[in-house]
């Protein structure tokens, strides 16, 4: 296997399921696999970029595109080394931009870039999962074949209980391990 294989390109968003991916970067790398963190700036409101680098010993990217000092820019350094591109949790706000190829932040630049598989584990209250707009928008990342994980039903953040919170974290690991078995 070569290093881009084991290599998981994370993208957080800002959901309040982003804490959730604290212990998702301890599970993927319980796997064996080098995990890089990039976050939207609502992401780095919900946890701080500082416990993703301690955790994985990388830099993290957050926010806009900007060049860093290797000449070249995070988005495409990022999408180059990734062997699975994973956005968990992922908002309707940033699945809607993959969706129409919008890449205004490092997280949805990344993943117009990239060339492994993409997985996305949606979060959101049930309302917007359920919207009309965001189920086209699902649609047509699974068109491109990105591999859009079911979210789970349940209790969310704020009191409802329906569909909307993140799958649970192991769906995600085998969801990503498979497409790694892919790749």
């Amino acid at each position: 296997m070569t290093t881009k294989t084991k290599t998981i390109v994370l993208g957080v968003t800002g959901s309040i399921a982003a804490y959730k991916a604290a212990e998702l970067v301890r599970r993927m790398q319980q796997q064996g696999w080098d995990v890089w963190v990039m976050m939207t700036e609502a992401a780095a409101k919900y946890v701080g970029p500082l416990t993703f680098q301690a955790l994985t010993k990388h830099p993290v990217a957050v926010g806009r595109c900007e060049a860093v000092e290797t000449s070249t820019y995070q988005h495409l350094d990022l999408s180059g080394r990734a062997g699975v591109m994973v956005i968990a949790p992922c908002t309707a706000n940033v699945l809607a931009k993959i969706a129409h190829g919008l890449a205004d932040d490092v997280v949805t630049a990344t993943v117009l870039a990239a060339t492994a598989p993409v997985i996305v584990a949606p979060a959101m209250n049930e309302r917007m999962w359920l919207n009309p707009a965001t189920q086209a928008n699902v649609q047509t990342l699974k068109d491109r074949g990105v591999l859009v994980l079911d979210v789970a039903a349940g209790e969310l953040a704020c009191g409802d209980v329906g569909a909307g919170r993140l799958t649970e974290l192991e769906n995600i690991i085998a969801a990503t391990a498979k497409a790694m078995e892919k790749g």
